[in-house]
């Protein structure tokens, strides 16, 4: 499997008028968060087919491709990362994970931090400590710190909500609004499984919560709490 050919595959996929809707979409004008990102155009579906055909590339060409201007080519990427790293043994999955943490910079849109770090920090982490996580949370690098959130989702799907409200904790009063989202996805996953848990950790928290934050975490509320939730009446 050559590097060129799936370059020539992904430029053959390219849509440029879908290109330049993604690229407002996704926020690539100057200041905004994905500043510079540069899109081919590419439909999620066909990156993951993609993807999957090409399984197994190196890892050389798989790092070309990560660390690559082009949003689609570091998108499929971290979708082989991820198909290898659920078919290897513990020593592939250590060397799968390391790599992914190495190059967290590469890892720089939301929609790249979702669909990766739960199959492969997550899941690399499910019965190791736990400290690198902490770690991401404390980052100035926003996509680290959405790691660090996305990621306990492979915990929560296990029901184990421990680390989620940790490192929920740690960024409350975060000043992204990516990362209020991402904190109020999870909150609400959480709920999901055990209500009694996400509103222990909410009615010590919801007053300061970013309003985005928040109602991502009530979005499945029965309409009556979740005004009172709003106006803080809880």
């Amino acid at each position: 499997m050559r590097l060129a050919d799936i370059r020539e595959k992904l430029r053959n996929l390219a849509d440029a008028d879908r290109a330049k809707t993604m690229q407002r979409f996704f926020k690539t004008g100057p200041g905004e968060y994905a500043e510079g990102d540069l899109f081919l155009g590419i439909r999620v579906p066909m990156v993951r087919k993609l993807a999957k055909e090409y399984r197994e590339l190196a890892y050389s060409s798989i790092l070309s491709l990560l660390t690559s201007p082009i949003h689609e080519e570091r998108q499929v990427a971290l979708f082989i990362l991820v198909y290898k790293y659920q078919r290897a043994g513990n020593e592939g999955k250590e060397k799968i994970y390391n790599l992914y943490l190495d190059n967290t910079r590469f890892v720089n849109n939301w929609d790249l931090v979702d669909a990766t770090a739960e199959h492969i920090v997550g899941a690399f982490l499910m019965h190791r400590e736990k400290t690198p996580l902490y770690r991401l949370a404390k980052s100035g690098l926003l996509w680290e710190r959405r790691i660090a959130v996305m990621s306990t989702f492979h915990f929560i799907k296990h029901n184990e909500f421990s680390e989620t409200l940790k490192i929920s904790s740690m960024l409350v009063n975060d000043r992204e609004d990516l990362i209020h989202k991402a904190v109020g996805w999870m909150l609400r996953e959480v709920g999901k499984r055990d209500i009694e848990t996400e509103e222990l950790f909410l009615r010590k928290h919801y007053r300061k919560m970013p309003r985005t934050m928040l109602r991502y975490a009530i979005e499945r509320f029965p309409e009556t709490k979740r005004k009172a939730y709003l106006l803080g009446k809880i």
